[in-house]
């Protein structure tokens, strides 16, 4: 699938600028990518891979989705930035239809899933001063360790990854941290002054850990009895990914506060949103938070043909159907000596590499090398997470190369 790079290869020049003129808050797999369509990236010397990341799950529906880009298009002729200084044609019908996706009541729109989980933190301690009654200045949130909600100050605040905390102190007060999956840990934690648990109902970055059973629907429960916010960050696991149309489904679990993003925005534009009832979101006044950018017309226009898409739920019954026979291969993996672990649900995968066959980033770069694209975390572990739209040949061809790279 792939070709020998010559001295005409533009990729090493385009990389070395790269290099010189971009702060390094990132280490790219060298490949630079200049078109892409459906599962498929072709790089400038006209290699193709094939994508099995799908930009952290913000390109759920494919590279160059025509209903996405059409919707874009035609949006692009109109209107495509008011400031919510004025009403446009196009916010009224994105709020009412995802509230309708999420079975609430009140949409706040932002444009990064970061300024989701801000706003949720500013969300759920107007709510525990405004509606529960604790005392200004002593609101807290219980967020569990390994967690990632992004990489403001307040958010890096309540992780517990080194990388990701070092050198930005002093760090944001108000959290308690408590182990992921442990009930009974998070039950001590909840006070009196405890406003929120916030959670993924999937960690991603720490390597798609799926909780134990019963864990979502405990949560659920403990929070809904002690009248704390359960905010569910759908970020990364919502909108299709695992099978259904968000993870926490999987448990008959509704939170009280969604945390959407990535795929919102169908991989043409930063799209997030905190989707709540109207007793929770009914606390802000106008001028107490905004976005010039936040539910822009061009945002809402490519978010309405995402939830189109998902009303149906083909998309999900796809995921559900290819994630089973994803898991299934992968599963085939462990205890041959080349895999130790496999997690995830639907077409989202942690896959523990055992360290004699190389690290998490040397198993995405031998994988470049044959054309397939997937990235590293945590040292020993790459994700797969494929478009949702991937055909079932082109995923057993990517695991064909994952195997033919562990030598299994």
């Amino acid at each position: 699938m792939t070709t020998a790079h010559t001295s005409a290869d533009p990729t090493a020049a385009l990389i070395a600028a790269t290099e010189e003129h971009s702060a390094h808050n990132y280490h790219p797999l060298p490949v630079v990518v200049a078109s892409a369509e459906g599962a498929w990236m072709t790089d400038v010397a006209g290699r193709r891979y094939l994508d099995l990341l799908a930009g952290y799950s913000a390109l759920n529906f494919g590279h160059g989705n025509r209903r996405l880009i059409d919707a874009a298009k035609a949006q692009l002729d109109r209107v495509t930035l008011t400031s919510r200084a004025f009403h446009h044609d196009r916010f009224a019908e994105f709020c009412a239809r995802l509230a309708e996706l999420c079975g609430m009541e009140m949409v706040l729109p932002m444009n990064t899933g970061a300024e989701a989980v801000e706003t949720a933190v500013k969300t759920a301690r107007k709510w525990g001063y405004r509606v529960k009654g604790v005392p200004d200045g002593q609101a807290r949130i219980v967020v569990a360790a390994d967690n990632f909600h992004g990489r403001t100050t307040t958010v890096i605040s309540f992780s517990t990854d080194p990388e990701a905390r070092a050198d930005y102190g002093p760090y944001t007060p108000g959290f308690d941290i408590v182990p992921y999956g442990d009930l009974a840990a998070l039950e001590a934690a909840v006070g009196d002054t405890t406003v929120a648990v916030l959670l993924e109902p999937i960690q991603g970055e720490a390597g798609v850990l799926v909780p134990p059973p019963g864990y979502l629907a405990g949560v659920r429960e403990l929070t809904r009895a002690r009248n704390v916010l359960f905010v569910a960050d759908e970020i990364q696991s919502g909108l299709g990914r695992t099978g259904r149309t968000f993870a926490c489904e999987h448990e008959g679990v509704v939170p009280d506060v969604y945390l959407l993003g990535k795929a919102l925005g169908g991989g043409v534009v930063p799209v997030s949103a905190v989707v709540s009832s109207a007793e929770v979101l009914g606390v802000f006044r106008p001028g107490e938070h905004g976005s010039t950018f936040g539910g822009n017309p061009l945002a809402c226009a490519v978010a309405l043909e995402v939830i189109a898409m998902l009303r149906g739920g083909e998309i999900q019954q796809r995921a559900a159907e290819l994630g089973e026979h994803l898991h299934h291969e992968l599963n085939l993996l462990v205890g041959g000596g080349a895999v130790e672990a496999v997690r995830g649900r639907g077409l989202w995968a942690g896959v523990d590499i055992a360290p004699a066959h190389g690290t998490g980033r040397e198993i995405s770069e031998r994988l470049m090398e044959r054309g397939v694209l997937v990235k590293d975390t945590h040292g020993s572990t790459i994700r797969i997470a494929p478009p949702l739209v991937v055909s079932k040949e082109d995923l057993d061809w990517g695991l064909d190369q994952l195997r033919a790279v562990l030598g299994a």
